[in-house]
């Protein structure tokens, strides 16, 4: 008890002190925090009258002026406010206004410094705020807002009483546990725990008293025991900074020595003839732009079709190359399609059946039993390519989007230990539209072979459980949202996919100011001339018709911005053998064109059309030297463009004109969020685009832009890597009491896996 004493009484002369310390500490953070917040608030009161006010000077309306000020000083905490012309003028402001505020002293409240912004009052401290209100149809002047600042001192004095009571208590509390610690014995315990944990004792058999019955609890004690420590890691992680070197730490720690395969249909790099050189191109995909800066992190092997023109020249003789050529990261490993296979596989049922399908486009999807044997047979031949690659009988692999709905169980049964994690790209609809398709229990009976199924955005993940729960006989828990088939379980999860954070150097290695003059060069266009951007590949639905519609419906309505104003459309062909998208180009040129021809007396064209392939650094360049991007998709998983954009602009200035049916809507209000079909709204947003302030353009990037950067592709791969490795420490436990693989066989009820022709 003595001992207890001792340490209890510095103990709590320590705790006074820091009490005594962090009070001022808190106070002075408080009146920090409080202007911060009153300024903030200032902002936004001078933006929302800024308009009204200059209207009323301009027709010298003093006493409405004054009637405004007198209705927004309601506001408790809002003192008084004032207006001056000039400063040689006298104030148009409330009564409230101290007269010590003159239109020639308003220089000192200016300053950076937020103490020479108060006032003593016999009310209390006084907050001065002024802004400048300029425009072009009015003279400038200086706003004032005096904030009331009394209600500080008394959150402070809460504050104050609030932190006297955490002392006491933690005084108390941390006496007692003193005192009970060394009643027990803390070393002792602490010893017996560490050889606990070292599994000495019966976790730890001796040789003079060997218990070999307890040896599977001690592994398995010891394995629950890393299990929560890298819970607890996960969870440190999440709120940490991500990055490829985080994303690295994680595969160096949680998944150390296990690798990641990734398979899809586009390749990151394509090998093509040009002339007789063989160069590297980048395709145009959302989901290469997500995918490649992690693999570049994780070393990992990229399955995928080969389908450039050189391809086949630049590959070993296991069909693998390195990339990138320069520092080469990882290795694709090419498989190669016939011209039937692809036919039915990609052209056929994955798009013009499974893409229409899940996109409210309004194309009708189109099924055909030969298209269905060719996607059985890709799918289970690029199963039997992840088990060649696989170095090991459980790897982590990493399924992308609809091409692959079968590969899941496909890899499932050659790989049982394998880590399957497939990520649907695109939405997945409700249960009725994907009843539409013949063969939907065999695509939900793939899918469900994944350890993990992600979906960009809750609302897709809740359209696939409802699925599962209409249309197969499984067990769906809402709660954790996972689905058990044949006793399997299979989590579903959100993962929003983003980009890479920050940009690639190389994108942003000419200036926005560079880029801008450029872009302007390259298309004729004046300097100063306002140009907007939208990046697609052409697919209809990417809304392109609907967009150039808004363009026209703007300058009809604005016809003050025709020849002011350009529109350039970068459009990637896709999919070209297909005829939907064959006719969706022929109708996107004609409307380009006819849009032209309609304002035949403006200056400079309002619609620029590349219907072409452009590189990275390209469009990054229209990006950065575009006032504004348009991303009208009619129905997106996500749309990383919008993303992109965002990202590009470290100006912090442009603005983004977003569809409200895209899932970055979701996660970029600070956009303009439109709905692509109705052309009036699209209009007026194209209005209040070029418009805008370019304060206000900072503020909404500046939260685009720290919402992307928090978020991003590191973000994405890393979440699910943390889920992967819970998933496999759960399952290490639950495989030491199963029967020997071959001794197992088929889980009773599952259904055999789909021959290669139905």
């Amino acid at each position: 008890m003595r001992l207890s004493l001792r340490f209890i009484v510095p103990l709590l002369i320590v705790l006074a002190g820091i009490a005594y310390a962090v009070v001022p500490l808190v106070d002075s953070l408080t009146v920090r925090w409080f202007t911060r917040d009153l300024d903030i608030r200032a902002n936004l009161v001078a933006t929302t009258v800024e308009d009204a006010v200059h209207e009323l000077v301009q027709v010298d309306n003093k006493a409405r002026v004054r009637q405004l000020f007198t209705k927004i000083t309601q506001d408790e905490r809002l003192f008084a406010m004032g207006y001056c012309a000039a400063p040689s003028a006298m104030p148009i402001a409330t009564p409230s206004l101290p007269p010590e505020l003159r239109c020639d002293s308003l220089a000192r409240f200016m300053t950076e410094d937020p103490a020479a912004h108060v006032l003593s009052s016999a009310r209390g401290p006084l907050l001065v705020s002024v802004r400048a209100l300029a425009s072009d149809s009015a003279p400038s002047g200086e706003l004032v807002l005096v904030h009331d600042m009394s209600f500080v001192g008394r959150r402070s004095e809460e504050t104050r009483k609030y932190l006297f009571y955490v002392f006491a208590a933690l005084g108390l509390t941390v006496s007692l546990i003193t005192v009970v610690v060394a009643q027990l014995s803390w070393r002792g315990w602490e010893q017996g725990l560490r050889a606990l944990m070292r599994g000495e004792g019966i976790l730890r058999p001796t040789d003079k008293h060997d218990r070999p019955e307890l040896r599977p609890i001690a592994r398995d004690l010891r394995a629950l025991i890393q299990d929560i420590q890298s819970e607890h890691r996960a969870r440190e992680d999440d709120q940490a900074p991500w990055d490829a070197a985080a994303l690295k730490a994680i595969l160096g720690g949680d998944l150390r020595g296990h690798e990641v395969i990734v398979v899809s249909n586009r390749e990151p790099y394509m090998h093509m003839f040009q002339g007789d050189e063989i160069v590297v191109k980048q395709p145009a995909s959302g989901l290469v732009t997500a995918l490649e800066p992690i693999m570049r992190a994780c070393s990992g092997t990229w399955i995928a079709h080969g389908s450039g023109t050189a391809d086949r020249q630049v590959v070993d003789r296991h069909d693998r190359v390195g990339v990138p050529a320069d520092t080469p990261a990882y290795q694709i490993r090419r498989v190669w399609l016939s011209t039937q296979e692809e036919s039915g596989y990609y052209y056929g049922f994955s798009n013009e059946g499974l893409w229409p399908l899940c996109h409210n486009a309004h194309v009708r999807p189109t099924f055909r039993a030969t298209d269905w044997e060719q996607y059985v047979a890709v799918n289970r031949k690029f199963a039997e390519a992840v088990v060649q690659e696989a170095t090991s009988s459980d790897p982590i692999v990493l399924v992308q989007d609809y091409h692959f709905a079968l590969l899941p169980r496909f890899v499932r049964d050659l790989l049982p230990n394998a880590t399957i994690i497939t990520f649907w790209h695109i939405p997945w609809p409700n249960p009725e539209a994907f009843s539409i398709c013949p063969w939907r229990e065999e695509l939900l009976d793939g899918l469900l072979g994944s350890s993990i199924l992600g979906f960009h955005t809750q609302f897709h993940c809740n359209n696939f459980v409802d699925t599962v729960d209409r249309l197969l006989e499984a067990r769906v828990d809402r709660e954790s949202f996972t689905v058990s088939y044949h006793g399997e379980p299979t989590a579903v999860k959100r993962y929003p996919i983003s980009v890479d954070w920050p940009p690639s150097p190389t994108l942003l290695t000419k200036s926005v100011d560079q880029c801008q003059r450029d872009v302007r060069h390259h298309h004729l266009l004046p300097d100063g001339h306002v140009v907007g951007v939208g990046i697609d590949r052409l697919d209809y639905t990417k809304g392109i018709e609907e967009r150039l519609r808004a363009v026209q419906r703007f300058l009809e309505l604005r016809p003050e911005w025709i020849g002011r104003f350009s529109f350039i459309q970068i459009a990637a062909p896709t999919r070209s053998s297909i005829e939907h998208y064959q006719e969706y180009e022929s109708r996107v040129r004609a409307l380009a064109m006819r849009i032209n021809t309609q304002f035949t007396d403006a200056a400079h064209p309002p619609i620029i059309l590349h219907a072409e392939h452009h590189e990275p650094r390209e469009v990054y360049e229209y990006f950065r030297g575009a006032d504004l991007c348009f991303v009208s998709s009619l129905h997106d998983g996500m749309n990383l463009v919008a993303k992109e954009f965002v990202a590009s602009r470290d100006d912090e200035r442009g603005v983004l004109v977003l569809s409200q049916f895209t899932g970055a809507a979701r996660e970029l209000p600070e956009a303009i969020i439109v709905n692509p079909y109705d052309a009036e709204e699209c209009a007026e947003a194209l209005f209040q685009a070029v418009t805008m302030p370019e304060r206000e353009q900072r503020a909404r990037m500046r939260l685009m832009r720290s919402l992307v950067g928090e978020f991003n592709v590191y973000r994405w791969a890393g979440r699910m890597m943390l889920d992967a490795a819970s998933v496999r420490r759960r399952s290490r436990l639950t495989r030491r009491f199963e029967f020997p693989i071959g001794l197992r066989g088929r889980p009773q009820g599952r259904p055999e896996p789909l021959p290669l022709h139905t």
